[in-house]
């Protein structure tokens, strides 16, 4: 017996009668309302704004709060590499800028300590910061470093300084290698805020440990991407 073949839900049906629409669209154009998409493709509001809210977490439209829904630009390409923001965003095309959110001294938890091979309760410093390319926030930042072995990092970080710039220049440290990990989370209250996104909007956590050239880690990172401005990219080779 042959089985049919799965219906297309509506609202999925709606959702690529828009794409077909907003591909003649430039950034910035502004597309139908629920009420006028539901009207034209005989639908309910309901299957209408399933499919405008799927094109709005897949970065194709952004909601502007009290004027409407438009096409978004064009996602940035972001490379997985050994580079810091800065040098990521300026391969772009990009003017990279940062806002220091603050910089401590504080106890290793037990995981922060096995990853960069410390004892437990070792000081560390964190560093939190939101970047920014464009003057659009694009992540979230918080590193880990040795505090014993990076003395007085807080007079040297400053707003829109690169850390491994820092690292490099100041303490003739190089980052080298890394270990990456790619996972998905919904935006917290706080992220959200920073990132000018809706609470629980989907968000590209990126964690990387980076080695220096003896091997030795150096820095436990974790950037909290918004997912609608950013494809992330690898080259791969055989083995």
């Amino acid at each position: 017996m042959v089985e049919e073949p799965a219906r297309e839900p509506k609202y999925y049906t709606v959702k690529r009668h828009l794409l077909a629409y907003i591909e003649a669209l430039r950034p910035g154009a502004p597309v139908p309302t629920e009420r006028e998409l539901a009207a034209t493709l005989d639908t309910s509001r309901t299957t209408a704004r399933q499919a405008l809210s799927e094109l709005v977490a897949e970065g194709r439209l952004v909601r502007r709060q009290g004027s409407g829904t438009y096409v978004a630009d064009a996602k940035i390409t972001w490379p997985l590499l050994v580079a810091s923001f800065t040098e990521q965003a300026i391969a772009n095309g990009l003017s990279p800028s940062s806002v220091l959110l603050g910089l401590t001294r504080a106890r290793a938890t037990d995981k922060v300590a096995e990853k960069l091979r410390l004892e437990p309760g070792a000081e560390v410093h964190q560093l939190d910061r939101l970047r920014l390319a464009n003057d659009r926030p694009m992540a979230v930042e918080t590193s880990f470093m040795p505090a014993t072995r990076f003395p007085y990092l807080g007079r040297k970080v400053k707003d829109g300084a690169s850390l491994h710039a820092v690292l490099t220049n100041d303490y003739g440290v190089e980052l080298v290698t890394g270990e990456e990990t790619i996972d998905t989370a919904p935006a917290s209250p706080q992220h959200a805020k920073l990132l000018q996104a809706d609470v629980g909007f989907p968000m590209l956590v990126v964690s990387r440990l980076s080695f220096d050239r003896s091997g030795v880690p150096v820095e436990l990172g974790t950037s909290w991407f918004r997912g609608d401005r950013i494809t992330l990219t690898a080259s791969l080779r055989a083995t």
